[in-house]
């Protein structure tokens, strides 16, 4: 038999009975997914604010798993593949002197390699009273899963150093699906040292860098844990972590029953630290649940993309003898993994002699491992064979690569679909044409740059006349006349070509489409970006980009790289020069062309791209742009445009991005130089049950970016702007949340802007949250600390206090009184990372803070603790005001 026959008995299904088809539905229904099976589960609505928001709760039925495998993960929590089903006990059914106690059931992700399916196929399927093996609740809420949810899901279990699924397992539909795109966000950076030379940090997307990669297989029945050995094999210090999760953590787990057949990927990345690094380049380990017999066509995969293929086996039956002599001629090496003493010995060896010339082996391909065996002597000569195999010519596939190796197999690609395909296609069409990012900005994207620093400087300056309440004059009326000039100039230019095709790209009707658009203009700009100074290496510590990015502070800003931002601003300057000619009657109304581009930029906002509110190029708000966006929101919402502002300021590196994501499951680009340094917003919805009581439709939550400068910028025109920004963001906020690195790290800009906001009565609800950025395996204090804030303030703050001209001589931060020691609201969150990156995860500190902080200010908006609520008309008047 031949690859191709193995394919396609694969691909008819012909592995799997006609009894098992049932079990997905079953399941399915069982976990309460049944519903998206035509209509997906998608990111929206796994991201809305519900009263379960506010709890830290256990799922007490099966249809609570998926939620609140979802909820952990969008808070990088560590333990959410363990996940606990607390059951109700009914009241007749209590003993007297137990009522109020509940009966726990515990759900653990994965029993990892149980023993041969066939033992299993008649095993009942789980009732609500009994657990639910979690990889199956992984492999349904896949299938219920839109694209993007798929995707987001992807990426948060990278970042929690979980197991990545790479072939989805569907034996109801008779296809299985490999997942390249939902693989396609997740960026890995590692220490690359070469043989000779100078070492660097890299950073590549996880799908398109290549890697020697590891398969561990079984077949029928083996003693020894895949999972277990593939841990141990990562894992540098006496304790392996547990990215693969496997049958030893816990006992009593059930059977799977959707998830065999599920191909996982993880890999291995050097940090540059000898005592850390057990292989010197990164490495991708592959994991096979359930035995090779049964799912020939993921092993058939394996074989091809593999650079060699462990096989745990306590038998080698007839069968699997005649499977394994049909990969005669592979490039693979082949290793097997025995416990004879359980099996049949001398079958085995009689098996074995045979597939040495077949499958090229020798004898010390053939490893026993007992349970007299030497562990960690054993771990170490796997790892031999492995950086062996590694440092001699072999095989190296990037992900997108082992896609190829699927479709020739007849797997499922999810990228293949047309409208992914389509929105691909024009993300190279304007990508192609860019050569280099400063140089594309001043030829394409004519509007921004120079003309609009002069029209925003002439706009302030025309801005702080009318504020100064002087009367009409020459001056006012020479600045209107150039700013219309200038707007003029402006209005004169036709959107470049690049500029229409993005414009096509978001225009289309189909929202599949418009949505991949957006992640393919993400991936294909970042690519060309400006290429990142190196770092020593251990400096890793610091950096996660694009996801979590919390920096070395003593890091400056990097060239800003060119990003959809960018697309977005010349839009927003197309309207603002057309929208000052309308109003100053130099247009007319009906000859408008740009009239539509915020109801097209509302459409991103609402599929969950962070729009610009203050341009970081000028700093300085594109009015008419902004208030035009907020219109459009008023239109969409209608009915529910009742809003919460909430923001969050700091310098540069405190993690303000990352807390935001982590909080709401956002999007804001995170790390310096991985993104733009305005301000952006975004907006969670809240649930319509939850509205009544929370007192609002929805949170604008706005990050100051990279605005706010600290110690860099302590006087003179900089820092009256800086300050300035700062006010306008608190003045629009419910909500204030300062995020700070230091215990005295209270930024002028914002002392600054609070005695304003004192001065006038306008002062949000605060939370000052203090970030334990460097110390990346501290424990986790209490999330809540009452301390004091500084009692005497540094030279900047002495400063911010004398510009305002506060009588009765300089005052300490306790003096004010939004410094209230008995109404302080002062956090101290954990260092975000447990361990030591690119291979450590979040600490389950820094989740179980971040959600303490969430619940607080849930509580403070639905107790009426911050400023009154707005709705979406009386916002765009406050913009316009402040």
């Amino acid at each position: 038999m031949d690859a191709d026959d193995y394919g396609t008995n694969e691909a008819q299904d012909s592995d799997f009975p006609a009894a098992e088809r049932s079990r997905l539905q079953e399941m399915l229904s069982l976990l309460g997914l049944e519903t998206y099976q035509a209509q997906k589960l998608s990111l929206p609505d796994s991201l809305q604010i519900s009263s379960e928001s506010m709890k830290n709760w256990a799922p007490q039925a099966p249809k609570d798993l998926p939620w609140n495998f979802l909820r952990k993960l969008q808070a990088l929590n560590a333990e959410a593949r363990n996940t606990t089903m607390v059951l109700d006990v009914p009241p007749d059914a209590r003993p007297a002197e137990k009522e109020s106690q509940m009966e726990e059931e515990i759900i653990y992700w994965d029993a990892a390699d149980d023993i041969s399916a066939d033992i299993y196929s008649f095993s009942e399927l789980p009732t609500p009273d009994t657990p639910v093996n979690p990889l199956d609740l992984l492999c349904a809420l896949l299938l219920s899963s839109d694209s993007f949810l798929q995707q987001e899901i992807v990426q948060k279990m990278s970042l929690c150093q979980f197991a990545l699924p790479l072939v989805l397992p569907d034996s109801e539909n008779h296809y299985h699906t490999f997942l390249l795109w939902a693989l396609r966000g997740v960026v890995r950076t590692w220490w690359a040292q070469p043989p000779r030379g100078v070492g660097s940090l890299r950073e590549d997307s996880a799908v398109l860098s290549r890697a020697p990669a590891f398969a561990f297989v079984r077949m029928e029945v083996s003693s020894n844990s895949k999972s277990q050995l593939l841990n141990a094999v990562l894992s540098a210090g006496h304790r392996p972590r547990d990215c693969f999760w496997h049958r030893d953590l816990n006992v009593g787990t059930n059977p799977r029953e959707i998830a065999d057949g599920l191909v996982e990927v993880s890999w291995f990345l050097p940090s540059g630290r000898e005592d850390l690094d057990v292989f010197p380049e990164p490495m991708a380990f592959l994991n096979l649940r359930g035995d090779i017999g049964s799912h020939w066509l993921q092993f058939k995969l394996l074989t091809e993309v593999s650079s060699a293929v462990f096989i745990l086996t306590d038998n080698i039956s007839k069968k699997e003898y005649k499977l394994l002599s049909s990969m005669k001629g592979s490039a693979t090496k082949y290793y097997f993994i025995l416990s004879p003493y359980r099996g049949k010995r001398n079958t085995n060896l009689r098996f074995l002699n045979r597939l040495i010339p077949v499958l090229k082996m020798d004898h010390s391909h053939v490893l026993v491992k007992v349970s007299s065996t030497d562990s960690v002597g054993f771990v170490r000569r796997v790892r031999s064979i492995v950086a062996h195999v590694a440092r001699s010519p072999c095989r190296r596939l990037s992900v997108e690569e082992m896609a190829h190796a699927a479709r020739r197999l007849g797997l499922r690609v999810d990228e293949d679909c047309e409208e992914c395909q389509r929105a691909k296609d024009r993300m190279e069409r304007i990508t192609r044409k860019i050569k280099d990012s400063d140089a594309y900005r001043r030829d394409e994207l004519r509007l921004q740059g120079e003309p609009w620093r002069k029209a925003a400087q002439v706009e302030k300056e025309l801005c702080q006349a009318q504020w100064a309440g002087d009367p009409p004059d020459k001056g006012r009326a020479e600045l209107r006349h150039r700013l219309l000039e200038l707007r003029a100039q402006q209005n004169g230019h036709e959107p470049t070509w690049g500029v229409q095709e993005f414009v096509a790209g978001i225009s289309g009707p189909s929202l599949g489409e418009k949505q991949y658009f957006l992640r393919w203009m993400e991936w294909g700009l970042a690519r060309v970006a400006p290429p990142r100074p190196r770092q020593p290496p251990e400096t890793i510590v610091t950096l996660r980009a694009k996801h979590c990015g919390v920096v070395d502070l003593s890091e400056l800003l990097w060239p800003e790289p060119l990003g959809v931002e960018d697309f977005l601003r010349e839009m927003g300057q197309f309207y603002e020069a057309e929208s000052c000619l309308v109003e100053a009657g130099r247009l007319p109304a009906g000859q408008r062309r740009f009239a539509h581009f915020p109801g097209l930029a509302l459409e991103l906002l609402l599929l969950g791209l962070p729009l610009e509110l203050i341009d970081g190029s000028t700093l300085s708000t594109p009015l008419r742009w902004v208030t035009g966006l907020l219109k459009e929101l008023h239109i969409r919402l209608e009915r529910r445009s009742r809003l919460v502002v909430l923001s969050v300021l700091g310098v540069p590196g405190t993690g303000k991005s990352t807390l935001l994501n982590t909080m709401f499951g956002l999007r804001f680009a995170t790390g310096q130089g991985c993104g733009p340094r305005g301000a952006f917003m975004q907006l969670v919805t809240v649930a319509e049950s939850f509205s009544p009581d929370l007192g609002c439709d929805h949170i604008l939550v706005i990050d100051s970016g990279g605005l706010i400068g600290g110690a860099l910028a302590t006087a003179g025109e900089r820092f009256e702007l800086e300050a300035s920004l700062a006010t306008l963001l608190m003045g629009l906020s419910n909500v204030t949340v300062v995020s700070l690195a230091e215990t005295r790290d209270v930024p002028p800009a914002i002392l600054h802007a609070f005695l304003r906001l004192e001065k006038t009565g306008h002062m949000p609800n605060y939370q000052f949250v203090y970030q334990n950025l460097h110390d990346v395996c501290a424990p986790g204090p209490k999330p809540r600390d009452r301390r004091q804030l500084p009692d005497l303030p540094g030279d900047a703050s002495r400063a911010a206090v004398q510009m305002e001209k506060q009588g009765g001589g300089i005052r300490t931060l306790a003096d004010l009184a939004f410094c209230d020691p008995e109404k302080q609201h002062i956090w101290h969150i954990p260092g975000l990372w447990h361990g030591v990156p690119p291979m450590a995860a979040v600490s389950l500190g820094y989740s179980e803070a971040i959600f303490e902080l969430k619940r607080c200010l849930l509580e403070n908006i639905r107790n009426g603790l911050s400023n009154q609520n707005k709705n979406i008309q009386q916002l765009i008047e406050l913009v316009r005001r402040l």
